[in-house]
């Protein structure tokens, strides 16, 4: 996706460790703009996947996830982070570990949310690891529900995330494919083009 590309490049910032800085558009403050466009992409892409729920993390997945919701005309359901007085019982959760935070939280979801005949897309803001997505994959799990797709904003091609991920079967579908970060320098995959005549 060009727009994301060309917004990551203008407004992203390298950081140690393998970091991308992306605040000022999606992690803290939110540029509406471009996640409408974003949950178009999302939407588009997922089009022929028959989804009735989208399903992310608390917080910055809820951006990207509400205008591909809406775009789908389907409910967004954010799994919880923070423990809540109203969020203890009949409830689905799971263990996340956080790159960018090196700590571990349990994720949550009320089980009234997410049904058997739900077919879930499944989006967040970053694929690195695949902690996220694997936590997500395992509350719509024990929903009993189906994984239908998983939506990626930015992945980091160069950590094992996708890998996981395709090789338990799951389609990812990532909007910018990130293949180095070295020396402050952004380099995205190119995208295979194919031309007929």
């Amino acid at each position: 996706m060009k727009l994301l590309q060309q917004t990551i490049l203008d407004k992203g910032t390298v950081l140690p460790n393998g970091v991308l800085k992306v605040n000022t558009f999606l992690n803290h403050q939110v540029d509406t703009g471009l996640m409408i466009e974003i949950g178009k992409e999302f939407a588009n892409r997922f089009a022929d996947a028959n989804i009735n729920k989208v399903v992310t993390i608390e917080s910055s997945g809820i951006a990207p996830s509400f205008f591909a919701a809406h775009t789908l005309n389907v409910p967004l359901v954010f799994a919880r982070k923070k423990k809540s007085l109203t969020l203890k019982d009949n409830v689905y959760t799971s263990e996340v570990f956080s790159f960018t935070k090196q700590e571990a939280s349990e994720i949550t979801v009320a089980k009234e949310f997410l049904q058997e005949n739900d077919r879930v897309l499944i989006i967040d803001d970053f694929l690195a690891n695949g902690q996220a997505a694997q936590g997500l994959i395992d509350v719509v799990t024990q929903a009993g529900a189906t994984v239908a797709g998983i939506g990626i904003v930015i992945e980091k091609t160069f950590q094992p995330g996708r890998q996981i991920l395709e090789d338990k079967g799951y389609r990812v579908e990532s909007l910018a494919r990130i293949q180095s970060l070295q020396n402050e320098k952004i380099t995205f995959v190119e995208e295979a083009v194919t031309v007929t005549n």
